[in-house]
């Protein structure tokens, strides 16, 4: 079973811990970490969005952030994200080429596959810069059915239309484009 810590507004673990069934049943704060997998092609920033897998518990089949999961009890946010990149894609990286890009909060509540899901989660976000190998991707058949480059702005404004395939939270595409105008990158 996994656990997660219980944490406060700021994201700063309380000392008591949930299961993540008890955590979604009740909307229990905890924490995430999402990865941003970025490029720039063509004068164009891209992000590599992953279609989440038919069997998550959450929007089942939709593009959502490059890689992204809980922070288990007692882990810190770089680690997890680093293992949440290998375990997802296949993508080794160094703590290194993971820069710290923001926090925002996601809450809501919604049913999927006839569960309520209450999700009340503080995000730790992180950019990723480094090479992509598309055809040495190992991707988790039970977390990722595929993953594809995007054009950013085109994401950015199809998440706000009624009846897309994405499910990328719109807060969190914001940190990444602050984050982006504050590093900028030469193509």
């Amino acid at each position: 079973m996994e656990y997660f810590d219980v944490v406060d507004e700021a994201g700063r673990p309380t000392g008591e811990t949930v299961s993540r069934q008890e955590a979604h049943a009740k909307g229990i704060r905890h924490r995430t970490v999402h990865i941003w997998i970025v490029r720039r092609r063509e004068g164009k920033t891209e992000v590599l969005l992953q279609k989440r897998s038919m069997e998550k518990d959450s929007y089942p089949g939709f593009f959502d952030t490059s890689s992204a999961g809980h922070i288990s009890a007692g882990e810190e946010p770089l680690p997890s994200a680093l293992r949440e990149m290998e375990e997802e894609l296949g993508i080794c990286a160094s703590p290194e080429q993971l820069a710290p890009a923001g926090m925002f909060r996601i809450q809501f509540n919604e049913t999927f596959h006839e569960h309520v899901f209450r999700d009340n989660e503080v995000v730790h976000v992180y950019v990723y810069r480094g090479p992509v190998d598309m055809v040495g991707l190992r991707l988790q058949p039970s977390e990722v059915d595929e993953v594809r480059w995007f054009d950013l702005e085109d994401v950015s404004e199809k998440i706000r239309q009624a009846g897309s395939c994405f499910c990328v939270p719109e807060a969190g595409l914001e940190v990444l484009k602050t984050w982006l105008r504050e590093h900028p990158e030469d193509d």
